[in-house]
């Protein structure tokens, strides 16, 4: 099995930056896409920002300009950079990958425990 463990979510200041940070690890040949989604209480889960594992990258429009994502494909890794967050940032926000746990196996999705993010004065 595969496992995503993210780390970082707080509590911040409107206008404050956090980093969140997520490895995946056990049993992985290949990863393809690896990004964020985020919930918040009452909405359904939506992409925040992803990454290919040639670096195309994609970001939710609320997020342009404020967050960036950036990967690590040596360590299985993911980080999102979010700078200028708004109160309507806050939301739990997951680590999502798609891995491929062998040779000729389907791939497969994964997703973090999640970790919060509130906004907050």
């Amino acid at each position: 099995q595969a496992q995503l463990v993210e780390s970082g979510g707080g509590l911040v200041q409107p206008g404050g930056s956090l980093r969140l940070s997520c490895a995946a690890s056990g049993s992985i040949f290949s990863i393809n896409d690896m990004g964020w989604y985020r919930q918040a209480p009452g909405k359904q889960r939506e992409l925040v920002a992803s990454t290919s594992s040639i670096g195309i990258t994609r970001y939710a429009d609320p997020v342009k300009g404020r967050f960036s994502i950036s990967r690590d494909n040596a360590k299985n890794t993911v980080n999102l950079q979010m700078n200028s967050l708004k109160p309507e940032d806050t939301a739990v926000y997951y680590c999502h990958a798609i891995i491929k746990q062998r040779i000729g196996a389907w791939w497969n999705e994964y997703w973090g425990q999640g970790t919060q993010v509130t906004v907050s004065s």
